[in-house]
């Protein structure tokens, strides 16, 4: 079978290994972004393959055995490794199942905002005039509420759901991106292999997302890997108020939720594994983000 890098010319692919030699070293040297890769790729794995790791159906009660410590053992031997919880539900299996809904909330919700924020921002940037008052002022006009408030609003008059969070959470984000990307094409609008596009003949769209847009990505992705975090810990807020997703879908946001009145009769399990798996989670979205800004950064590429 054909390698992936089979059809490409020669020196992108030694440019291409020499990027990701280059990537691996500074990722070993940090030492930090090494284990937040790793950590990354253990939740990945608990969302992909959640059903098949679980050992119980993460809805399936047995009231005989609420509250259950970790490392107990059922009827029939079956192994509580994290406990249960009050509907003696198993921690274990409800906490794979809710990295799913984590990161499927966190990446869509990105998608979404990114998609919004960056046609909003290259058109703001590259025509400017009313065209970017207006979107600017609409991007005003959302800062100046309080993004929890804006979120709360909003799921309470569509109800809550899956897709109405990713849905909220992502309109929540455009004005970020929008914010960069007209920052950027600003500045790359004027310059000399953009005008050379305009007097080759390419169209405003092709210049805009096949010559302005492909410059601006590095700023973008370093944007996107600290709003995963961020929309992670939205989603964990909302579901914790009760305005997340519906409660038969386990969330670590709902399992916090769920755990309040455990806290006082020191069930401490039940908010501890969720809670540790937001931070952690959360933590490595950041460090990882903050590693990408600096491999990104081409004055630090310079200095070797």
């Amino acid at each position: 079978m054909a390698s992936a890098t089979q059809g490409l010319p020669q020196p992108a692919m030694n440019y291409r290994r020499r990027e990701f030699r280059r990537a691996w070293r500074s990722m070993v040297a940090a030492k930090w972004p090494l284990l937040a890769l790793l950590i990354l790729v253990c939740v990945i794995f608990a969302a992909l393959f959640g059903p098949q790791i679980a050992p119980l159906d993460p809805n399936r009660q047995n009231i005989m055995l609420r509250l259950a410590g970790p490392m107990t053992e059922g009827r029939g031997k079956t192994l509580f490794l994290l406990g249960t919880d009050g509907l003696g539900r198993d921690v274990f299996s409800r906490l794979l199942y809710g990295a799913r809904v984590s990161l499927l909330v966190g990446i869509s919700a990105i998608l979404v905002g990114g998609t919004i924020g960056v046609v909003a921002g290259l058109v703001s940037g590259y025509f400017g005039g009313w065209i970017d008052d207006v979107i600017m002022r609409l991007g005003d006009i959302q800062l100046a509420f309080p993004f929890i408030l804006f979120a709360i609003m909003f799921l309470v008059i569509l109800g809550p759901g899956l897709a109405n969070i990713i849905l909220v959470l992502g309109v929540g984000q455009w004005v970020t991106y929008a914010r960069i990307v007209r920052a950027q094409t600003l500045s790359l609008r004027e310059k000399e292999y953009v005008e050379a596009a305009r007097a080759l003949g390419d169209s405003t769209v092709s210049v805009i997302f096949r010559t302005i847009l492909p410059n601006i990505m590095a700023p973008l992705t370093v944007i996107a890997s600290f709003n995963v975090a961020s929309v992670i810990l939205s989603e964990a807020s909302l579901s914790f108020l009760g305005l997340g997703v519906p409660p038969s879908v386990p969330t670590w946001g709902s399992m916090l939720a769920e755990s309040r009145d455990q806290l006082l009769a020191n069930k401490w399990w039940l908010a501890f594994y969720p809670g540790i798996a937001i931070v952690m989670t959360v933590l490595s979205f950041n460090i990882l983000g903050d590693w990408l800004r600096d491999f990104l950064d081409p004055r630090l590429k310079t200095l070797g």
